[in-house]
């Protein structure tokens, strides 16, 4: 049988379920390849997508099977192809990839995490997927579980180089989390969020912890949410003081409106790190 297997996001970052699928395709004997409709269009032909906004294909064949996200809520993977190691040659990366848990206790409002996973909860050891010497997790609240923690323990001893690709909740890291924090190996600066002011508290004091412990690179990477954005100017005046790294993130809410020209414009002066660093937000913005 041939398995042609569809990318909505446009492999911007390798997708999970595809990779998974495919592993399961190929221990079945089957071809596998990326959708053509006219070289390569399959038996049977998966489309996955994680980005409500993405550009989703009206080209793809009626019989598509579609999941994910960007999708909707509906289509989930069957327990055996969620539990197999992914097919890392589908997109020919040389780290790891995969989620120690699923879920987050946290209720906010623009995340569709909490209705698309639930409460949070142990998914897989990462022995289950771990092919490299380095892995990115993409857990959403890894430190609210401790399975989570307890892989983090197991990965500082296997001396995995790693990345929590969705953020650490900095609330969560109290002296404890940031000792074992500083046995790690980092494959990139660990990342933090904050996504409210009510959040800048919990920053300071996990940064201080962080640096205290060792933690390297000392510069770490924050998510800011964008949605007003005389507030987000406060939370990254606020990370600049830290010397934290701020990347803005335009809001966009669960069905992927688009957002405002401002906000826009205000994540491309955060995110162009020479123009952040030469110019204000006041002298940028149009």
């Amino acid at each position: 049988m041939k398995i042609a297997l569809h990318d909505a996001d446009g492999k911007r970052f390798p997708n999970l379920a595809l990779m998974k699928l495919s592993a399961v395709a190929k221990a079945d004997g089957s071809e596998v390849g990326w959708y053509d409709p006219m070289f390569f269009a399959g038996d049977k032909l998966y489309s996955s997508s994680v980005f409500t906004f993405a550009n989703k294909d009206s080209y793809l064949p009626s019989n598509a099977i579609k999941g994910g996200t960007g999708y909707g809520l509906s289509q989930t993977l069957s327990d055996e192809t969620e539990h197999i190691c992914p097919d890392y040659d589908l997109y020919g990366i040389d780290y790891s990839l995969g989620f120690l848990t699923r879920g987050c206790p946290n209720k906010c409002s623009w995340c569709i995490v909490p209705e698309k996973e639930g409460d949070i909860r142990a998914n897989a050891d990462v022995d289950e997927f771990l092919r490299h010497d380095k892995v990115v997790l993409m857990d959403n609240n890894v430190l609210a579980h401790r399975h989570g923690i307890e892989q983090i323990e197991k990965m500082a001893r296997l001396g995995v180089k790693m990345d929590f690709n969705q953020g650490l909740d900095a609330r969560l890291i109290d002296d404890g989390i940031a000792k074992l924090l500083g046995k790690c190996k980092w494959l990139s600066p660990v990342r933090l969020a904050c996504d409210s002011k009510s959040q800048m508290d919990s920053i300071q004091k996990a940064v201080g912890l962080l640096r205290w412990h060792n933690v390297t690179p000392r510069c770490y990477f924050c998510y800011v949410l964008v949605k007003d954005v005389d507030d987000a100017l406060e939370r990254v005046k606020f990370l600049k003081m830290l010397n934290v790294d701020p990347f803005a993130q335009p809001f966009r809410d669960k069905r992927g409106t688009n957002p405002t020209r401002q906000q826009k414009d205000f994540s491309r002066w955060v995110n162009q790190k020479a123009v952040y660093k030469s110019t204000t937000w006041d002298e940028y913005r149009p």
